[in-house]
């Protein structure tokens, strides 16, 4: 957990609160705030080409504790004994009754081999849940009962984003509290077990011997990323959404802090019950920990068949998977449809925008399917591991970059201090400006140094899928310098330093999107009897629309101050 806090203090909590008030203070989506220097417009676009990546995989995810989900409401778990059609004569079930004595005298021993155990859990998932071909190029059938969850997952993010914001804000009342309230009934019920405290040791005990291990702080840093959602445009599209003078500061120290602890007081759930598990095996932790999907539909799931009415444990810990999971979903589908709204900016589409997230989610849907084949398990861990990895690194590394040496630190710490009252302090000025992006590209290019394929379980990916691996992570990077040359190549000039500065400095339309809020620099360089006459003019056609609408509980959000910006 080392790695984790450092980069949780100095990448983390500084490149939050960045991307917070970066867009609070223009009231603009992903796409919208690089008018602060439209040559960098392209990071706005990686973050899209991410946020979809994510949102494609990530609901299928959520479709499949959706499905065990509705597994989990019967008397006896399906996955607790290995006497089912689709177990092996491998499977060794704890709680089998089949078992002959000999294999039950053995099973210990069968644990501490080099034998990889199959357990119940395992084979309900590989041979049962996912069925799963032996290559990622064997696609196979589609998996009915995990396509119709996965329709389930896009119908329920949709019904809540029907209304954007408005609906999903008091939707996430819910899914972000009560995970507290299943999280907490599981930490009392496993440190209550026998060995939790073996497995709550494990969880806490430094390996110091992998600190220099590149890997190690490059999973970190995405960890980081994952849970806090930096580089993805979330953050950026729900800031926009805040009043002008919110103090977006004490939020994202606030929410950094608090996310940060939820996960570490999950993993002390998640490593009581392994620890339980592990003592009731009698074998050594190690053995029953994994990683990825291994731990949330096997390991986990496995450790609940050992509990006393363990279909209510399963429920409870299912339920909670899905509404982490929805709170995420809510952030990337709001973040493509308002960059898509923005980008067209028009009346017809301001106005029809429930109709573009219906939009949203159907393609989502469509390109989920192939995640539901027999082979779907291989393309989502591909996705995972390459689409949103290291881009999102390069995004928020050439974001730092951009805001604070193109547009400039002062005139962005000046644009925070009238925002917010106060400069930021001086720890997030040296994290902006040095700290972070140079934590962020050496991070990048160990992680290229110390590279090793992808696999899975036994399965190695093949050269072919290792390179679309690439493709995909590709793809969101290469939007960056591809409108960088675009932008040059449209700018006015003589020669191509000029071009370069009028392709980099702030747009005309760059600041505050309400007048009231626009002091200094961005005050109207008119006497106020000439601005009474100048309220009428197209400059700003829904400028009232949006003071208007100050009352709202959303105001400046981008259905007033994205509309009028997007018609300058």
């Amino acid at each position: 957990m080392f790695p984790y806090f450092i980069m949780l203090v100095f990448c983390g909590i500084p490149l939050f609160f960045m991307e917070l008030s970066f867009g609070q203070f223009a009231s603009q989506g992903c796409l919208g705030v690089w008018r602060v220097s439209p040559m960098f417009k392209g990071v706005g676009y990686g973050m899209m080409v991410v946020s979809t990546y994510i949102g494609i995989y990530y609901n299928v995810v959520i479709c499949i504790a959706f499905y065990y989900f509705f597994v989990s409401m019967t008397r006896v778990l399906p996955w607790t004994y290995c006497s089912n059609a689709w177990n092996t004569p491998d499977c060794a079930g704890v709680l089998d009754g089949n078992l002959s004595s000999r294999a039950a005298l053995n099973l210990t021993h069968l644990l501490n081999t080099t034998q990889k155990r199959t357990s119940p859990s395992e084979e309900y998932w590989r041979r049962y849940v996912l069925d799963l071909s032996d290559d990622i190029g064997n696609l196979g059938e589609v998996r009915l009962p995990l396509l119709g969850c996965l329709g389930v997952s896009w119908v329920v993010v949709f019904l809540c984003l029907i209304k954007g914001v408005k609906s999903s804000g008091k939707v996430v009342y819910f899914t972000a509290t009560f995970p507290y309230v299943v999280l907490t009934i599981l930490f009392v019920r496993g440190i209550t077990l026998e060995g939790a405290l073996t497995g709550i040791m494990y969880y806490l005990t430094p390996q110091w011997d992998k600190i220099l291990d590149a890997k190690v702080w490059g999973d970190a840093a995405s960890q980081i990323f994952y849970s806090l959602g930096c580089a993805w445009g979330g953050l950026i599209t729900m800031a926009s959404y805040n009043k002008f003078h919110n103090n977006c500061y004490r939020d994202s120290i606030i929410i950094s802090i608090t996310n940060c602890a939820t996960s570490v007081y999950a993993g002390f759930v998640i490593f009581s019950i392994l620890g339980f598990m592990a003592n009731h095996l009698g074998v050594d932790i190690s053995k029953v920990a994994d990683h990825g999907p291994g731990l949330a539909f096997v390991a986990y799931p496995e450790a609940l068949t050992l509990l006393p009415i363990s279909p209510l444990w399963s429920i409870l810990f299912f339920f909670m998977l899905i509404l982490l999971g929805l709170g995420t979903q809510f952030c990337l589908l709001e973040t493509l449809v308002t960059a898509i709204v923005d980008e067209v900016g028009n009346e017809w589409i301001i106005r029809r925008k429930t109709f573009v997230t219906l939009g949203v989610a159907v393609v989502g849907f469509l390109l989920g399917v192939p995640l539901t084949t027999q082979a779907g398990i291989y393309w989502l861990l591909l996705m995972d591991n390459y689409a949103a990895s290291f881009s999102l690194v390069v995004i928020s590394c050439i974001m730092c970059v951009a805001i604070m040496y193109i547009y400039g630190h002062r005139n962005y710490f000046k644009d925070i201090e009238m925002m917010l009252g106060f400069p930021p302090p001086l720890f997030f000025q040296i994290c902006w400006r040095f700290i972070s992006p140079a934590i962020i590209f050496f991070i990048l290019v160990f992680t290229v140094i110390q590279y090793r394929p992808i696999s899975y379980n036994d399965y190695v990916y093949p050269t072919w899928a290792i390179s679309i691996g690439f493709l995909m992570a590709l793809s969101s990077v290469i939007c960056i310098p591809i409108y960088a040359i675009y932008k040059v190549c449209r700018s006015e000039g003589d020669t191509l330093l000029e071009r370069l500065k009028n392709a980099t400095k702030a747009s005309k339309d760059w600041g505050p999107a309400l007048a009231e809020h626009c002091s200094g620099r961005y005050a109207p360089a008119f006497s106020p009897s000439t601005e009474s006459h100048l309220e009428v003019q197209p400059l700003q056609p829904e400028k009232g629309q949006s003071e208007a609408a100050a009352a709202s509980p959303v105001q400046g959000s981008n259905g007033s101050a994205h509309s009028q910006d997007s018609r300058l």
